[in-house]
């Protein structure tokens, strides 16, 4: 067959010549190939990364608005999200979703595509909320939490209502996957205690009063626990489709002074927000503790020391709730239920040996969403986060 082509016009006096077909007239966009490997016995549908600088060749000729990721040799495109850390306009991370088998190896190929990208109900979301005083809240589709700002504590000094003085994580119980934040305080705000009220969502019957909520951190000295008050700064880092991002800072407390600043972050599909802890001080910080409430102390409580989980596990109203924190084994002393007579004093405590910087992962799951069943299934649940900890998902470029 020949290849028949058509004069379109006369510019500048040379002929552009158009193909009818055979040629299209475009340079290939390079592709770069990644290879994610699960090392694990189970599934695991999570988010991975890819730094900036993998990505240089690509985006020369590239918007990053316009870098998309789809398994290699499909067209099934998976969603992403940049990460700009530092706010310089420029994105210093890029994030995508993947879902692969136990022991399993997924290839996937970044290209150039401006299509847009779908939008999904189903995201991760975080903000301060000045109409509820100043709490800051951040969900997924599985889990949300939020935490209490100086105003709150500001009310309390004062003796006024309102206010809560704590630096403990709030819970709140949610049955849907799409986003409740805006919704619940919004109706809050037209009906007060709108969310402590179940209506078809989800609700907040989680109290935290002084304790330690689930993931809460202190110094635990002479039997007793020094802790924060409640956060005075917070920066909003990212919110989207697969991960938000946000500082909190803390006035010094304790009597050594302790400065800290907790970076939190909440992935897509998990239970669990992750912790990065930076503290500072003019004096040697003899431990750093963390903590789960224990309520009325009707709940059960393990303790695994060697695996480095630690949960509570109890009844609130008709259903059961799980309450966990998980991290390296390697950097815990000692843990145990402090049972105490004084009112939101009573913790499960983690003492770790960190002084400067510490990563935990804190959360929960309820059996009214329909997550887990039973005690059981939230036990095998941490066994995997603690091993999903331990091992990460092997990201490599295939050159």
């Amino acid at each position: 067959m020949k290849t028949r082509f058509k004069l379109y016009a006369l510019v500048g006096g040379f002929f552009i010549i158009g193909c009818a077909f055979s040629c299209s007239g475009r340079s290939k966009t390079k592709e770069i190939t990644i290879e994610v490997k699960n090392n694990l016995d189970f599934n695991r549908k999570e988010i991975v990364s890819i730094q900036r600088d993998k990505l240089s060749e690509l985006l020369k000729n590239t918007e990053e608005k316009n870098i998309r990721i789809k398994i290699a040799g499909t067209k099934e495109f998976q969603r992403t999200q940049w990460i700009d850390y530092d706010k310089d306009g420029k994105g210093d991370e890029l994030l995508f979703e993947v879902d692969i088998k136990a022991h399993g190896v997924v290839n996937y190929a970044i290209v150039s595509d401006t299509k847009k990208e779908a939008e999904s109900k189903v995201t991760t979301y975080s903000r301060f909320v000045p109409e509820r005083i100043d709490d800051y809240a951040w969900e997924n589709d599985k889990v949300a939490f939020r935490t209490y700002g100086p105003v709150a504590q500001q009310l309390v000094e004062e003796h006024k209502e309102g206010g809560t003085l704590s630096s403990g994580i709030d819970l709140w119980f949610k049955k849907v996957d799409y986003s409740i934040i805006d919704s619940w305080y919004k109706k809050n705000v037209a009906s007060p205690g709108y969310y402590h009220i179940e209506h078809g969502e989800g609700y907040d019957p989680y109290h935290v009063g002084a304790s330690r909520g689930t993931g809460g951190t202190g110094i635990w000295e002479n039997d007793s626990l020094q802790v924060a008050k409640n956060y005075v700064t917070y920066k909003t880092i990212a919110t989207g489709p697969l991960r938000t991002v946000f500082e909190l800072t803390y006035a010094p407390w304790s009597s050594y002074g302790v400065h800290e600043t907790k970076r939190i972050s909440l992935d897509l599909y998990s239970n669990f927000s992750k912790f990065e802890i930076n503290l500072h001080s003019d004096k040697k910080i003899p431990n750093y503790t963390l903590g789960i409430t224990l309520h009325e102390k009707k709940g059960e409580v393990n303790i695994n020391k060697p695996k480095g989980w630690f949960r509570h596990w109890e009844a609130i109203d008709n259903f059961f709730v799980g309450e966990a924190i998980v991290l390296n084994p390697t950097v815990i002393d000692t843990a145990f239920a402090n049972d105490s007579k004084t009112p939101d004093q009573s913790n499960l405590l983690i003492v770790t040996n960190s002084e400067a910087k510490l990563t935990y992962y804190a959360g929960f799951s309820w059996t009214g969403s329909g997550q887990i069943k039973d005690v059981t299934e939230w036990d095998e649940m941490l066994n995997k986060q603690a091993k999903i900890i331990a091992n990460p998902l092997a990201v490599s470029i295939k050159k």
